[in-house]
C-alpha cells in the first residue's frame, strides 16, 4: 500500500525547452542558473507542472486537477520552496529533493485539515429545519465521531509513510521493523532507553544524520551495554531514535513506557537482531 508513495518521479520526459531553448539540461544546473538570475524560476515551475500533478495525485491516491486542487496549490509551493532549499551537496537529485518536500507539505496539510475538523464543538452542528425543529443532536455527535475517526487514520497513514521515507535514508523500511523488533519487553525498553538517550544528545544525534551510522562506541559508554547488543539492533535503535526525534504524534504513542532501572540495563545482553 504504501509502496507507490516511495517510488520516484523523474520526468525524464518533460519538456525543458522553456526553460532552456539552447539546450536540455539537468534540472540541478537549472536550479543554479536560476538562484544566479540566468534562468526563469517561474518558466522552470511552469516546466514541471506535470510532474509536481503526479507526484501530488500518488500522494493523495487519487486524480489531482491542477487548476481547482487545494493540494497542488501546496505541492506547487513546496516546488518553488525547494528550489530555494536545495542543495546539490547533500548527494540527492532535485526532484527527489523536492518530492520530499512536497510530501511533508501535503502531510502538514492533512494534519492541520484534521486538527480543524476534530475540534468542531458539537454544538456548531445544532440547526433548526424548516419547521423549527432542532436536528438530532445525538446522530450528528456520532457522524462527527466517525469523520474524525476517519480523519485520525488517514493522519496516521501518512505518517507512517513520512516515517517510512525517512527511514528509507537509512537503508531501511518500516515494513520490516516487525521482523527485527525484539519479542520480550525488557529487551525492547532497552532499546527505547538506548534510542532515547541518543536522540536527546544532539552531538551524538548529529553523527548519525551526517554520517548515517551508530555512534557505537559512545552509546555502550553512556548505557553500559555491550558493543554486541548495540551492533545486533543496529536498524531498530536507529528506526526508533528517528522516531523520537521527528514530527510523528500518533507513532510516538507507541513508545512511551517508564525506562528501566539502570541497574537492569546490562542483563538484557541477547537481545536478537
Amino acid at each position: 500500500m504504501l509502496l507507490v508513495l516511495f517510488k520516484r518521479i523523474f520526468g525524464g520526459k518533460h519538456d525543458t525547452s522553456a526553460v532552456t531553448p539552447e539546450a536540455r539540461i539537468t534540472p540541478e544546473e537549472t536550479v543554479e542558473l536560476i538562484r544566479s538570475g540566468e534562468a526563469s524560476r517561474n518558466a522552470f515551475i511552469d516546466a514541471y507542472q506535470p510532474y509536481i500533478a503526479k507526484v501530488t495525485s500518488r500522494f493523495c491516491k487519487r486524480y489531482i486537477d491542477p487548476a481547482s486542487s487545494d493540494e497542488f496549490s501546496i505541492a506547487l509551493a513546496a516546488f518553488d520552496e525547494a528550489i530555494g532549499q536545495y542543495s546539490s551537496q547533500a548527494g540527492k537529485s532535485f526532484l527527489g529533493f523536492a518530492e520530499t518536500v512536497i510530501r511533508r507539505r501535503l502531510i502538514d496539510y492533512v494534519r492541520k485539515e484534521s486538527r480543524h475538523h476534530v475540534t468542531v464543538p458539537y454544538s456548531a452542528f445544532d440547526q433548526d429545519d424548516e419547521e423549527e425543529s432542532t436536528v438530532n443532536v445525538i446522530e450528528t455527535n456520532e457522524a462527527l465521531n466517525r469523520y474524525s475517526l476517519t480523519q485520525e487514520t488517514e493522519a496516521r497513514r501518512f505518517e507512517i509513510a513520512e516515517f517510512d521515507g525517512r527511514l528509507r535514508e537509512f537503508g531501511i523500511t518500516f515494513g520490516e521493523l516487525p521482523d527485527i523488533s525484539p519479542k520480550h519487553s525488557d529487551s525492547r525498553q532497552l532499546l527505547i532507553t538506548i534510542s532515547r538517550r541518543l536522540a536527546n544528545d544532539p552531538e551524538l544525534y548529529d553523527q548519525l544524520e551526517t554520517k548515517q551510522k551508530l555512534p557505537i562506541k559512545e552509546l555502550c559508554e553512556m548505557i553500559g551495554v555491550s558493543r554486541k547488543t548495540i551492533e545486533r539492533n543496529r536498524k531498530y535503535i536507529i528506526a526508533l531514535t528517528i522516531l523520537h526525534n521527528g514530527d510523528f504524534p500518533y507513532l510516538q504513542q507507541y513508545i512511551k513506557p517508564q525506562e528501566p532501572p539502570q541497574k537492569e540495563l546490562p542483563a538484557v545482553e541477547g537481545v536478537r537482531a
